[in-house]
């Protein structure tokens, strides 16, 4: 039998998910539930409550509960989503197991006119054997296939797929741990250790941190210590903390103040001082 994996959705066209015009896979659960994330419905499976179905506009037609479980009906969903936003377990109903096949079918069309694909999530390396048989098969089309990855998993522990992996866009999140805990609820050892690897297996695409507001040695802790550990022309990408689309909890915990222009200017150029030569900010 072929691999599957939960697919959350598929975005066409992005060109800001690795080099060129590429298509965007996002699988659904992730080990990490970090407080600033802007796909929270992403984080675990669905449990099945039926609180989805009954806040439903298209209840009974979109959702529905079937021998417990809820049923989503593609065809007849409007995508307003309001299954995601009344849904208290971070999760969406709205997920489709998929095969490598599966996939393929659906975007072959778009071939012509992408570069290739880069899956995301979640966490993408919850499934290795279906990146793996996905990629191979992408691979015999010329396509190229990147991984959007916090580095929750040891790569090192996935041969077979990170053979067939062109490049990975890795997420460090905090290089204090302490700090990377309170973001995320898990350690970053496994994330440094996918850095060091992913550079000597020429790997490694690019690397992002989200910067806070306010929080200025946190910030500067984590981007030096990234240059550091980093190749100088490896892109860094500073990311402005955005509090829109953030659940209630991480606004709690980490307020709704908008990173400002000076501060991830000051980061960026900290960086080019310490050596980094190819340092973005979003």
């Amino acid at each position: 039998m072929m691999a599957t994996a939960p697919i959350n959705k598929i975005i066409e066209f992005s060109n800001v998910d690795g080099p060129g015009n590429r298509t965007s896979i996002f699988v659904q659960k992730c080990p990490f539930k970090c407080l600033y994330c802007h796909n929270p419905e992403t984080i675990h499976m669905c449990v099945h409550c039926g609180i989805c179905v009954e806040t439903c506009p298209k209840k009974g037609e979109a959702l529905e509960i079937v021998n417990g479980k809820v049923v989503w009906h593609k065809e007849k969903c409007i995508d307003c989503d309001t299954c995601i936003h009344v849904c208290p377990h971070l999760s969406s109903p709205k997920i489709t197991e998929m095969t490598a096949d599966d996939v393929i079918e659906q975007i072959k069309p778009l071939f012509p006119y992408i570069q290739g694909i880069t899956v995301s999530g979640g966490e993408c390396t919850n499934y290795p054997e279906f990146l793996t048989e996905l990629f191979t098969k992408i691979h015999t089309y010329n396509k190229t296939c990147f991984l959007d990855s916090n580095g929750a998993y040891l790569y090192e522990q996935m041969p077979a797929l990170m053979a067939v992996t062109d490049a990975v866009m890795l997420d460090v999140k905090a290089w204090n741990k302490s700090w990377h805990e309170k973001l995320t609820g898990i350690s970053n050892e496994n994330v440094l250790r996918n850095l060091k690897w992913l550079q000597e297996h020429d790997k490694l695409y690019e690397v992002r941190t989200v910067c806070m507001p306010n929080m200025h040695e946190d910030n500067l802790s984590t981007a030096l210590g990234v240059v550091a550990n980093l190749d100088p022309n490896i892109r860094y990408k500073l990311i402005k903390y955005r509090p829109f689309g953030v659940r209630e909890e991480g606004l709690q915990k980490l307020g709704n103040t908008i990173t400002t222009d000076e501060e991830i200017h000051l980061l960026k150029v900290a960086c080019e001082e310490h050596g980094a030569k190819n340092v973005i900010i979003v």
